[in-house]
């Protein structure tokens, strides 16, 4: 019992869809036992920062097959990210909804709930282990943007790099 308070208290769980108030929202699967998905921890925390003032919100799903609230608590402290809402996708619910398999990755609903994005964040990573000096795309960025000006996003869907979630 005293778990599942605990949990109530670190996790906010929301649904699939996107906030209605805003012109989009943005999910970010994730693992903290994935070291692609730590790697990218200051990125998710800059993105959300930098669009918030815009009406984008940021959600966290942790895709962790074996997780509690404390641990849950230890990553988001560890990693900087207590500012991001999160909830734990025990049942995978979130993940099979969005038709996500690897942590990390982004998801954009728009307004209406409708996938406008899916795949990395950007192009850090070329294969596993392997990172380029400069980021040269910036999948997520350039897929929010478009959302925000009402245009169809260039590219809808990119391969995520990280590790396979658990089913």
């Amino acid at each position: 019992m005293r778990v599942q308070a605990l949990a109530a208290a670190v996790l906010l769980t929301v649904g699939g869809e996107a906030n209605a108030q805003g012109p989009a929202a943005v999910t970010f699967f994730i693992a903290s036992d994935c070291p692609i998905s730590n790697v990218y921890a200051p990125e998710i925390v800059r993105i959300c920062t930098a669009y918030q003032s815009r009406g984008i919100s940021c959600r966290l799903a942790y895709e962790d097959a074996k997780l509690d609230a404390s641990s849950l608590r230890k990553h988001l402290i560890e990693y900087k990210l207590q500012g991001v809402q999160s909830t734990w996708d025990r049942d995978r619910t979130l993940a099979d909804d969005a038709g996500v398999t690897i942590t990390p990755t982004a998801v954009v609903r728009d307004v209406r709930g409708n996938v406008r994005y899916r795949g990395r964040i950007d192009n850090l990573y070329i294969n596993i282990g392997r990172t380029r000096q400069q980021v040269t795309n910036h999948d997520l960025t350039d897929a929010l943007d478009a959302v925000l000006a009402g245009r169809p996003v260039r590219e809808a869907i990119t391969e995520a790099l990280g590790c396979y979630i658990e089913r």
